[in-house]
């Protein structure tokens, strides 16, 4: 598996942990890198909420030395909150700027995929934290609501920005619509810079395919409850064979997750819970134990049910 180089920063292979929001918490990142992926982020965080010191924001930017390398992603509305926001995010190895999340409660400040909107603001974003001497990157998708990828990527890359994410979707579209792919093979053959490829991408073949059009495959949905898919992808890689899901294995990396948690004081029970039922799929009761996962009222509950999956029989 080929390395990958952004910045000054290198990376063991080009499988991303994409950053999620209510998902990519210290932990989880710490069992998908367990699982193989060669680079994680912070979820995105809104500026402000940086400036403001909220506590669930700074629990969010927790890290560890085994949390390495590490992307934060920040999202904001105008120059000048990036202007405030450096020193707070100068010790991360890589500040990388969402200009693609299409929550409405983001685009309603004008931030996340908004910016597509207005490139030469999201160029003057990434100035200034390239003269502020960091790593910078950016995500993007297609466009907001009609396509211009192909001039926010030139933008994007001019302003001097260290790798480009791509997510092949318009902000407007479902995830029901299929990725398409071919825009990012075309900014790829536009641009010199490192492009990340993001949408559909579900196993080692995909993970492959998209590892043949950009320099790098970042995973969202596939790694929801589902570390392992680092671990499938990289011996798809190696072998050119798919390897099924195993249930038993995986759940082994959610009561990681539960270790991890605690160890790190960052116990949210119900951030756990909604993690927790990501990993109860792909099993013969799944609906019912996800059920009985609800109703789980403690942390030592918690782990001592997913100790018990691990332990069940299929």
């Amino acid at each position: 598996m080929r390395t990958l180089k952004i910045g000054n920063v290198k990376i063991k292979n080009p499988l991303f942990l994409s950053p999620m929001v209510e998902v990519t918490d210290l932990p989880y990142r710490l069992i998908s890198r367990n699982a193989g992926a060669g680079m994680a982020y912070i979820e995105m965080l809104y500026i402000d909420a940086i400036l403001h010191e909220n506590k669930k924001t700074l629990n969010l930017m927790k890290t560890s030395k085994e949390d390495s390398p590490l992307g934060i992603q920040i999202t904001g509305n105008t120059p000048q909150e990036f202007n405030k926001v450096i020193p707070y995010v100068k010790k991360y190895d890589l500040v990388d700027i969402n200009c693609g999340c299409p929550s409405i409660r983001i685009t309603g400040n004008q931030a996340g995929s908004f910016l597509l909107k207005t490139p030469k603001k999201i160029e003057s974003m990434i100035k200034i934290l390239k003269d502020a001497g960091l790593t910078t990157t950016a995500k993007i998708r297609l466009g907001f609501n009609k396509n211009n990828v192909l001039k926010v990527s030139k933008l994007i890359e001019r302003a001097g920005a260290d790798a480009l994410t791509i997510h092949a979707r318009l902000a407007t579209h479902k995830n029901s619509i299929p990725a398409d792919w071919n825009w990012i093979k075309k900014v790829k053959e536009n641009i010199g810079i490192p492009v990340i490829g993001n949408g559909d991408i579900v196993n080692g073949e995909t993970a492959a395919r998209m590892l043949d059009i950009a320099d790098g495959a970042m995973i969202a949905r596939g790694a929801l409850g589902d570390p392992m898919i680092f671990t499938r992808i990289l011996h798809y890689m190696k072998t050119g064979k798919e390897q099924e899901f195993n249930f038993r294995e995986n759940i082994k990396y959610l009561s990681q997750y539960l270790i991890l948690a605690k160890k790190h004081d960052l116990i949210d029970m119900s951030r756990i819970k909604l993690i927790g039922t990501n990993f109860i799929k792909n099993v013969h009761g799944a609906a019912t134990l996800r059920s009985e996962l609800m109703r789980i009222k403690t942390f030592d509950d918690m782990l001592s049910f997913s100790k018990q999956l691990e332990q069940k029989e299929l």
